[in-house]
């Protein structure tokens, strides 16, 4: 990094690594803000994001927002769906790609809307995992060669839509995740004479790599044993129902980080499929699950946040690996399913928020020259101070300071130094330790206790946002989301920071960061210039994070912008759709307050104080009108009209 004041764009790409974990989309550029590609086909397009937040603030749309580039969204699509099958004609692979898109990682209308349609093309379906998602699914007019896949526990009801489902024409596949769904699927779809099409999941003795690692293997929650399989098959068979038993379904982990357990399930799977053909069940397709990752990281490793692999290894190793037990069992090459909706999604969105402080441990300092009646602990750190500048000794300093200062704090509390004289030791332990720090940054070998002093004095910037509603991974998985300054980064960031919230928890803060030499628990950023917004993008949040969300402190849902990429426009974009995010009264209502009646109440004490004289009536007017446009106002701080 550039430690002097030439500071240029490839500075900040080398420090921040956007083009590591953007996968094409994001990049510096030479203005220093941060620009957008929403289709690689097209890379003259490029959208600046400070003109998309000047437009967010002309149009009045109040920050925290979640920005949603719905030709990201498109394109990936296109990505996944091109990268089977141009592998496949590679391979000579005889079976097609029939991928799903699981709604669960991403269940807004919107999201949804756009994968319809744009996997139109290529007979990309849904996947739905409870009876909400396949209500929801059900209403969609997907391709009919489409799939739509039913996995998770079902009831009676949840069958009987899937059956309906099917009797409206849709290739919908009941994936059996215990053998009583398998006995209540038969019994039901005699009784209705539908003919379903079945699959069954595998429990996989392969185990993924990752946070999600436990999805696979003996303890997996979901799936059937080898044997529970073999005689699921053949009671199928028995109920004159065996050619119903169309798809075996495995799942292995999600963001799988490691392609070695890519390989080794597709290995197994396959297996598995050509045993059951040549047991006589002609199955027509194998669904891998999902697990495709993506590289949060940007290091392209086997860490929880990384992948070893890309989009065009992945698809190969499942085609060749599937292609190779076929051909080796002389048996058909079976209809691929994936459920790879991480990928599909993560990229296009983004939460954007403003910085609205700044915290430091040492913002506030007192004058600290000699007045007569010191005590001896304030003038033994004053003389540290001189120490300093005259020995090399930086360890026996800092650790002279921290005694002083502990010494200090026990010296109050038994009434023996006043709090002023607590004030100046305090000023003078933090101008120390700044001096220490500056010091300690050009030796070589630093101590233990002295290597936290960065993250010690960093400064904690305060965003408006919640990361339990819009960040909920980072809190609750540790999961790493790129975070950059969306302006500025022509010019070098002198302050390292850490994240806060403004919710009333001290568990709100972000202290995990994606940098040029890993993960560091302080971020570089700008300093704040007075009277200027600086804002802050968090990054692949479109997997999850947008429907993970809680009610902490009765921060709702953010407003959403949706960006469409335009090429006869001057900015190369528009904005086609703004979603009000919550309001007070909608998060009111869902925890089932009366906001209405609210209302009434405040507004009777406010007419009982005016009945005593306590307040004029104008007055009490204006206060109950403030109450009432707060309950209809954003959640999240008002920083600008």
């Amino acid at each position: 990094m550039n430690n002097d004041n030439t500071w240029t764009v490839k500075d900040a790409e080398k420090l921040y690594g956007v083009k590591r974990w953007s996968s094409g989309y994001f990049e510096i550029g030479e203005n220093g803000n941060l620009h957008v590609t929403p289709d690689l086909s097209n890379k003259d397009m490029r959208i600046d994001f400070d003109a998309v937040i000047e437009e967010i603030k002309q149009e009045g749309i109040q920050f925290p927002v979640v920005l949603r580039f719905h030709d990201i969204l498109r394109s990936q699509v296109a990505n996944l769906n091109n990268a089977f099958i141009s592998v496949m004609k590679k391979a000579k692979y005889k079976g097609t790609y029939r991928g799903v898109y699981p709604v669960k990682v991403n269940q807004m209308r919107e999201v949804v809307d756009e994968i319809v349609d744009a996997g139109r093309a290529y007979h990309f379906g849904l996947e739905a995992g409870s009876k909400a998602e396949l209500l929801t699914v059900m209403s969609y007019d997907t391709d009919p060669d489409s799939l739509t896949i039913l996995n998770g526990y079902k009831d009676e009801e949840f069958i009987r839509l899937s059956l309906l489902a099917r009797k409206l024409g849709r290739k919908v596949v009941v994936v059996i995740e215990k053998f009583s769904e398998l006995l209540l699927l038969v019994k039901i779809s005699k009784e209705l004479n539908v003919e379903p099409i079945i699959g069954l999941r595998s429990k996989m003795t392969v185990v993924g790599k990752g946070k999600w690692e436990g999805s696979g293997g003996d303890r997996a929650k979901f799936g059937l044993t080898i044997s529970e399989i073999i005689n699921a098959a053949r009671y199928l068979e028995n109920q004159g129902m065996g050619d119903c038993f169309k798809l075996l379904h495995f799942h292995i982990g999600s963001q799988l980080t490691d392609i070695r357990a890519v390989k080794e399930a597709i290995n197994e799977g396959a297996m598995i499929y050509a045993e059951l053909h040549h047991m006589g069940f002609k199955l027509d397709y194998v669904d891998v699950g999902g697990g495709l990752g993506i590289d949060y990281d940007g290091s392209k490793s086997t860490n929880d946040s990384s992948r070893n692999y890309n989009l065009e290894e992945y698809v190969a190793d499942v085609v060749y690996g599937m292609r190779e037990v076929c051909d080796l069992e002389k048996v058909p090459h079976p209809h691929l399913v994936s459920e790879s909706g991480r990928a599909i999604t993560a990229h296009h969105s983004c939460v954007v928020t403003e910085i609205v402080g700044e915290i430091r441990a040492n913002s506030s300092e007192l004058d600290t020259r000699k007045v007569k009646g010191d005590h001896i602990l304030l003038t033994n750190m004053r003389y540290l101070t001189v120490d300093l500048d005259k020995q090399n000794n930086l360890q026996e300093i800092f650790n002279d300071a921290s005694q002083y200062k502990e010494q200090a704090a026990a010296a109050f509390k038994l009434r023996v130094i006043s709090l002023e004289e607590l004030a100046k030791i305090e000023t003078l332990y933090w101008q120390i330790l700044v001096r220490v720090r500056d010091r300690i940054k050009h030796e070589e070998f630093v101590p233990e206790e002295m290597q936290e002093l960065d993250y010690d004095l960093s400064s904690q910037y305060l965003c408006n946002f919640s990361v339990f509603q819009s960040a909920a991974d980072t809190w609750a998985i540790d999961q790493v989301l790129p975070i950059v300054p969306l302006t500025r980064m022509n010019e070098k960031p002198s302050v390292n920071c850490s994240l806060v919230d403004i919710t009333c928890d001290s568990d709100g803060k972000i202290d995990q960061f994606v940098l040029e030499k890993g993960i560091s628990d302080v971020i570089p950023l700008h300093h704040l210039n007075p009277g200027e917004d600086y804002h802050l993008g968090l990054f692949l949040t479109g997997a999850y994070q947008d429907v993970m969300g809680d009610m902490h402190n009765l921060f709702g849902r953010l407003n959403e912008v949706h960006i469409f990429s335009h090429d006869d426009d001057p900015l190369d974009f528009y904005i086609e759709e703004v979603v009000k995010g919550s309001n007070v009264e909608d998060v009111l209502n869902i925890m089932q307050y009366h906001p209405s009646s609210m209302a009434q109440t405040v507004k009777k004490q406010i007419d009982a104080h005016i009945a005593k004289g306590n307040m004029k009536p104008r007055e009490g007017v204006k206060w109950t009108d403030f109450y009432e446009d707060c309950l209809k106002g954003y959640t999240y701080l008002k920083t600008s009209d």
